[in-house]
């Protein structure tokens, strides 16, 4: 049986602020390289869950990702695609699966919550953190 971990505001903030670590750290690389990074990146966060506890599901989960990486190349609305699938992920592996770090129970919950944040950035089209107007084509 797995139990579900509380999950605290202060969970909620921690990963928030992930969040705005990472849309600060990718306003600093230009596009269109930019695009190009985060499409790998979403398709590692395809495989974050493998041996998870959600048995083949991974895999055709990891499937899935890298079909919207593969098309993040050229769209940021796939990138954004990605990442709310893995935020639906998140959630089901905080009910039922194992956290995506070992150590830390809430983890996964915590991942939805900047994983959401990431999603909304770039369906905005990621615009950089620094230069109003900023965005990528796509």
């Amino acid at each position: 049986m797995h139990l579900v971990p509380k999950f605290h505001a202060f969970d909620g903030l921690a990963a928030a602020a992930v969040a705005v670590v990472y849309i600060v750290g990718n306003s600093m690389v230009p596009e269109p390289t930019r695009q190009r990074f985060n499409a790998i990146v979403i398709a590692g966060a395809g495989g974050a869950y493998l041996s998870g506890g959600l048995g083949w599901w991974e895999f055709a989960f990891a499937a899935v990702m890298t079909a919207c990486a593969y098309r993040g190349l050229h769209s940021y609305r796939f990138i954004a695609a990605g990442w709310l699938l893995h935020v639906g992920w998140d959630v089901l592996h905080h009910l039922y699966g194992n956290p995506i770090v070992w150590c830390v129970p809430t983890s996964s919950a915590q991942c939805a919550v900047c994983d959401s944040i990431l999603a909304a950035w770039f369906l905005a089209g990621a615009p950089s953190a620094f230069r109003r107007g900023a965005t990528a084509v796509g």
